[in-house]
């Protein structure tokens, strides 16, 4: 059988999780003098006790693969300059599983063994669960329990669940769940699989992973925003992995798109000109599409070069955008661009570097809530 790239990589991110003498020499990051706390909150990996779980049933899979570059997460971490990796499960293959008992069963082995990772090493690790959102009570109920018994900091989750983009009402009840517990949702893609015919994108260059992703991305936060997701649940907040997609990048046409086919138009401040509600089969947003950039969506640094990310910045505002790496699977690493950016402030390095991840993901308190 002929196995994707993409899904090879994959596969390696959960041996990246085997224990790991530290290395002799963390390196430190330092701003203006000052040492900083890191955080990445793009890391893959997975659960390979989970085969034992879907051994037999339509989700039948191999988990897990030789070490990346013959390196474990500590070490890389460590000579990276990374304090502190959000490690999620985000294949999301276990959207297809059908019996909720399955579903469930999956998700509760993968989290288990991220929440004995992470006990093994708090100070180095936080996890997201990666629920099972083709259920969406399931899911709150996955989610509720990851965050207050095992202490996860929110989510990961795919662009959409079999072919469909979660953003209608029938998955209100796990954005509720999600705004009720004030975690954030790290959304990474998958090929675009859902927009893009098969092999559509089987190009030189891995065009599935490198168009698909961010065209993926794209559309799911498009959608949150004009099926009036993000209004119906104003505390939700998403990070969209790889700089959020192509969404940051033209902005201006999603702003503008809606009042071109009878919604509400904005003017040049980014305000509704006039008071006609928008119709029921146009775009449901209620406030200005900016808004929401720079409010309740998030990017990850994933943008390569100096002038991708003040771009990003200039867009969304630096509190918007938080440091990922894509570790294991091999991805230059942003942390220079963004310390030596000639466009960014230092308290914005810092922030990108750290604090906007350690006041969303509440990395300042314990598993009880309590300050540390």
């Amino acid at each position: 059988m002929k196995i994707k790239r993409r899904e090879f990589l994959a596969g390696l991110a959960a041996s990246a999780l085997m224990p790991s003498a530290f290395s002799q020499s963390r390196k430190e990051v330092l701003i203006n003098g000052k040492r900083i706390k890191t955080v990445d909150i793009h890391a893959h990996a997975s659960i390979k006790d989970v085969e034992k779980v879907i051994a037999g049933t339509p989700v039948d899979r191999t988990i897990g693969g030789p070490r990346l570059l013959n390196l474990g997460r500590l070490d890389m971490m460590d000579a990276w300059g990374i304090d502190v990796s959000v490690i999620s499960a985000n294949q999301y293959w276990w959207y297809a599983a059908q019996d909720p008992e399955l579903a469930r069963e999956i998700v509760r082995v993968q989290d288990e063994g991220f929440a004995e990772w992470v006990s093994r090493y708090p100070d180095r690790f936080v996890a997201l669960t990666s629920v099972a959102l083709q259920f969406p009570e399931l899911a709150a109920e996955q989610l509720d329990y990851a965050v207050n018994k095992l202490g996860f900091r929110g989510a990961s989750m795919g662009g959409h669940v079999n072919g469909e983009v979660p953003s209608g009402p029938a998955y209100d009840v796990f954005w509720a769940k999600a705004q009720e517990l004030d975690v954030p949702i790290f959304m990474h893609p998958n090929n675009a699989s859902n927009i893009v015919k098969e092999d559509g994108l089987a190009f030189a260059g891995d065009q599935g992973n490198i168009i698909g992703n961010p065209l993926e991305t794209t559309l799911f936060l498009t959608k949150l925003m004009f099926d009036g997701t993000f209004d119906r649940f104003p505390g939700l907040k998403i990070c969209g992995a790889h700089g959020g997609g192509y969404l940051p990048s033209y902005f201006g046409r999603a702003e503008v798109a809606c009042s071109a086919f009878g919604g509400r138009a904005i003017n040049a401040d980014g305000e509704f000109v006039g008071v006609d509600p928008i119709q029921a089969d146009d775009c449901k947003y209620q406030k200005p599409p900016r808004e929401y950039l720079k409010t309740q969506i998030f990017a990850d640094s994933m943008v390569f070069s100096d002038e991708g990310l003040r771009h990003l910045v200039a867009e969304m505002g630096a509190s918007q955008v938080v440091y990922g790496t894509d570790m294991p699977l091999g991805w230059p690493d942003t942390m220079d661009i963004i310390l030596n950016s000639v466009h960014l402030s230092n308290a914005d390095k810092e922030a990108i570097m750290g604090g906007n991840l350690i006041r969303l993901l509440k990395l300042n308190r314990d598993i009880e809530g309590n300050a540390v």
